[in-house]
C-alpha cells in the first residue's frame, strides 16, 4: 500500500471489484430528502436513544485535525465532511458510554470512492474503527483486530455502495464482543476475548468517539447513542454460551 492507508494496487482492486460482482446484494431504498435528527432522549420501541446531532449545527462536535482536511458543514439537516486529502472528520468529548452501547447513524457517499464512514469508538479504554466502503469504496470491517485492518480481518466483508444513497449503520460494543449490521443486515459478530483492539494512526484525531471520510465526500444525519439494558446484555450472554 506503499504506506498509505486506502492506496491499493491495480490487482487488489480488480480483485475487490471481482467479489463486488459475485456477491449479490439486494437494492436499497432510493435516497430522500434529508431529516431533522430526532430530539434528545427519544425513544424508539422501547430504547432510550440520545441524539448527538441536532440537524442545525455542530453543537457538541470538533472538527478533527488531521491535516489536509476538507470543509465541515451543515446542510439541509446534515453533517458534510468535505473531499479531503486524505482524511475529513468530526469528533466529541462528550461524555458517552465506553461499554455495552450502541450507536445508529445514516451515511451517505456524495462523491469520491473510499470509505464514507469512518466510525471510531471506545471499548473501554481501547480504541477501534468500524469502516464503510473502504480499500477502492466496498470493503467494511474493523480497525484493527491483533493489528489487522479491515481489509485484512476476519471482520472483512464488501459491498457496492451507490453515491447519493443513505445507508443505516448500527454498531453495538459489549464487554466481549463488537456487532454491526448495514440496513439491518449483520455485517461484524465477533468475539473481542484476548484480541488486541486499535486504531490506524491517521485516526487518531477521531478519539474517542468521531467520524471521519477518506478522500470522499459524505454526509452524516440521525446520529444517536444509547446504553445496552440489563436485559439485553444477559440475552446476548446467553446467546453466547
Amino acid at each position: 500500500m506503499s504506506g498509505r492507508w486506502c492506496g491499493f494496487s491495480r490487482a487488489a482492486a480488480a480483485l475487490v471489484l471481482g467479489l463486488l460482482a459475485a456477491q449479490a446484494v439486494a437494492d436499497d431504498k432510493p435516497a430522500t430528502p434529508a431529516e431533522t435528527a430526532q430530539a434528545s432522549n427519544s425513544k424508539d420501541d422501547g430504547q432510550k436513544w440520545i441524539s448527538l446531532f441536532d440537524g442545525k449545527t455542530l453543537d457538541g462536535w470538533k472538527v478533527s485535525k488531521f491535516g489536509g482536511e476538507g470543509p465541515v458543514t451543515v446542510e439541509d439537516g446534515r453533517i458534510l465532511l468535505g473531499f479531503g486529502s486524505d482524511l475529513t472528520g468530526i469528533h466529541t468529548d462528550r461524555k458517552l458510554p465506553k461499554i455495552n452501547y450502541e450507536v445508529d447513524v445514516e451515511a451517505m457517499r456524495v462523491d469520491g470512492s473510499d470509505f464514507f464512514c469512518g466510525l471510531t469508538f471506545p471499548v473501554k479504554d481501547d480504541p477501534c474503527s468500524l469502516i464503510i466502503g473502504g480499500w477502492g469504496g466496498g470493503v467494511c470491517g474493523l480497525s484493527s483486530l491483533d493489528r489487522l485492518d479491515a481489509s485484512e480481518n476476519e471482520t472483512t466483508t464488501y459491498r457496492e455502495f451507490k453515491k447519493g444513497q443513505w445507508y443505516k449503520v448500527r454498531l453495538r460494543v459489549m464487554e466481549n464482543r463488537i456487532q454491526a449490521w448495514l440496513d439491518d443486515k449483520e455485517i461484524v459478530d465477533v468475539d473481542t476475548t484476548g484480541r488486541r483492539l486499535s486504531i490506524r494512526y491517521e485516526v487518531e484525531p477521531s478519539r474517542p468517539f468521531g467520524f471521519a471520510s477518506w478522500q470522499t465526500t459524505a454526509a452524516l444525519r440521525n446520529i444517536r447513542i444509547r446504553e445496552l439494558s440489563e436485559e439485553e446484555l444477559k440475552a446476548a450472554a446467553k446467546m453466547q454460551e
